[in-house]
């Protein structure tokens, strides 16, 4: 009987891919035998079709119903989306009428990677923002070719690209861009960069070290680039528990990173450097960077530094805090920041966060505290 079973199997395969239609089968009462016409001895056992040509059919007319058809010169599109959706009451120290209230949408990414081979991709990434004028606009964040191994364990970015720093201590050492950049981009703290630019940047990956290094325009992404002079920029990270080429996972994994990092910028002209150490384990993070810079046009040197870290006692919860002091001008004036709030892991694509941000400098610029709730959405 069991060979019966395997003999229809195949001959139901064969004619399902041949006729793509259902088929009636008989079989001989004597040996057993499987056969597509009727003869002397045997018997009809029925109309049969393949597993695989209902599920053709079920997948039609699905597309059908939602009158969908995607076609593309690569095999592979991955689709994928970010969002930071927010509210911020915000009381100001110094004038009480500048206070605000207002809910905020203060990052939508949409983002697509095409793939013609495992490894190497084409990515572009929208991102919206509100103009002066309260008016929402559509905005290029990434538009790049990735190819792996251009070199000897290194890849290469060619186009709209990441710069070296933002976006590695973002997956490393701040996790809470939703509510706040990282120190370096961060407009109340150094607000010396952005996380990308025109230009090319080579990634390498080993188990002990890996390090981005590249060529910019120097202006960034929202910025007008002007004359031949561009920015030099990089990141050199000793991985000494050997997660060089992982991606990282805060509340699984265990890690400790060193890293240089900084710029040489002719476009803006100024150069910046830092270090900055991470350690990290599924129970807590710590992490701090100090950075100095030099002005071109003042001939002026300042430096800052920033130290954060998460603790999370009970699984899907983590508490955190951060506090930034950096000097901003001829003067030596300082600016500083304080965070601190608590974050709940909803599901794998939801976090929800609450917080308080407190923001100071010295000239009396600035003096207020945001109290922050969010809403972070990975897809």
């Amino acid at each position: 009987m069991k060979k019966i079973l395997v003999s229809a199997a195949a001959i139901v395969g064969l004619s399902a891919s041949l006729f793509a239609a259902p088929i009636t089968l008989y079989q001989d009462t004597e040996t057993g035998a499987i056969y597509t016409k009727p003869g002397e001895g045997r018997i009809k056992l029925g109309n049969f079709i393949s597993a695989e040509e209902i599920q053709k059919e079920r997948e039609t007319d699905i597309k059908k119903e939602l009158g969908i058809k995607v076609e593309s010169h690569v095999p592979t599109l991955k689709f994928s989306g970010t969002h930071y959706l927010g509210y911020t009451y915000t009381d100001n120290k110094r004038d009480s009428s500048k206070n605000s209230s207002k809910f905020e949408t203060r990052r939508n990414y949409l983002q697509v990677k095409a793939y013609w081979n495992e490894h190497d991709y084409l990515r572009t990434t929208l991102d919206t923002f509100q103009n002066d004028d309260g008016s929402w606009l559509l905005r290029l964040k990434y538009a790049y070719i990735y190819i792996s191994d251009i070199l000897p364990l290194t890849g290469v970015e060619f186009g709209q690209v990441h710069r070296p720093w933002i976006d590695w201590e973002e997956h490393h050492g701040w996790l809470y861009r939703s509510i706040a950049k990282t120190f370096i981009e961060e407009g109340e703290g150094a607000h010396l960069t952005d996380s990308a630019d025109l230009g090319v940047n080579f990634k390498t990956k080993t188990d002990y070290f890996s390090s981005e290094i590249g060529v910019y325009n120097g202006a960034g992404y929202h910025h007008k680039h002007e004359g031949d002079r561009l920015s030099y920029e990089w990141r050199l990270t000793a991985n000494i528990f050997g997660t060089g080429k992982r991606h990282v996972h805060a509340t699984k994994d265990e890690y400790l990173d060193l890293s240089f990092t900084g710029q040489i910028n002719n476009q803006k002209k100024y150069d910046w450097y830092g270090i900055h150490g991470v350690y990290n384990q599924p129970m807590f993070l710590l992490a701090g960077m100090y950075i100095t810079y030099e002005d071109y046009v003042t001939d002026k040197s300042h430096d800052g530094w920033t130290v954060n870290g998460e603790f999370r006692p009970i699984e899907k919860w983590s508490i955190f805090a951060r506090y930034d002091n950096f000097e901003y001008n001829t003067n030596d004036l300082t600016r500083y920041e304080t965070i601190a709030g608590a974050a709940y892991i909803y599901n794998k694509n939801v976090k929800l966060i609450g917080n308080i941000f407190y923001i100071n400098d010295d000239d009396d610029a600035k003096d207020e505290t945001k109290y922050m709730f969010t809403t972070e959405v990975n897809w």
